[in-house]
């Protein structure tokens, strides 16, 4: 059964963001709120996590895992970010948009789609989240917890930890979320493309 912890939205208890950035270096995957609803994370790279997560989620290799970035400096590190993409990044982060980018070769295999090399990142609006990478210190490998057959994220932890407790290591209660996903943004190449409408605004990227 996983641990629960209850961490406030505007002022995370630096006890508890520790504690669970212990459980996801150990190996850990864990439900943690952000602004678009929850998501599961691990730590990058951690095979056995990712191995789970993506048997949790039901997805398959050509799914696009996340990156979720503390900034845009992080995310240069991951993703090749062009000056035109920079600006557009640079506009409308932090907030609820994934955006897909080429990666780099800091990526590991694993999390890349295996025909495009392709990398979601996102650097989201929520304390904790932030609280938890910057404790972290680098990205957290991350896809929003939408159950099997359903469209809309989790909001609800004590929801999570009734139906996934017993496969996570770790749910963090931070209050209800929002009900949309992350909008999803390719900028592989420009103009952009949108590639799902969610909570984050599309008209500055539509054409």
């Amino acid at each position: 059964m996983s641990q629960f912890f209850h961490i406030h939205p505007d002022n995370p208890q630096k006890r508890l963001i520790d504690q669970a950035i212990q459980i996801i270096r150990n190996g850990g995957v864990v439900a943690y709120p952000t602004d678009s609803g929850y998501a599961l994370g691990c730590h990058l790279g951690d095979k056995k996590a990712i191995e789970k997560i993506k048997w949790l989620r039901s997805l398959d290799d050509k799914h696009n895992f996340t990156l979720v970035c503390s900034d845009l400096s992080e995310i240069g590190t991951y993703a090749k970010v062009d000056n035109a993409v920079f600006r557009l990044l640079k506009a409308h982060t932090p907030g609820a948009y994934t955006f897909i980018l080429d990666a780099t070769s800091e990526v590991p295999r694993l999390l890349l789609h295996p025909k495009r090399r392709s990398i979601g990142v996102r650097v989201p609006d929520h304390q904790i989240t932030r609280a938890l990478l910057g404790a972290l210190g680098e990205p957290l490998m991350s896809v929003t917890l939408i159950p099997v057959g359903e469209e809309l994220p989790m909001t609800d932890a004590e929801d999570i930890r009734e139906r996934f407790g017993a496969h996570l290591d770790l749910v963090i209660d931070g209050g209800a979320c929002h009900l949309e996903a992350t909008s999803v943004i390719d900028l592989r190449d420009l103009p952009p493309k949108i590639l799902r409408e969610g909570r984050g605004d599309i008209r500055p990227f539509e054409a």
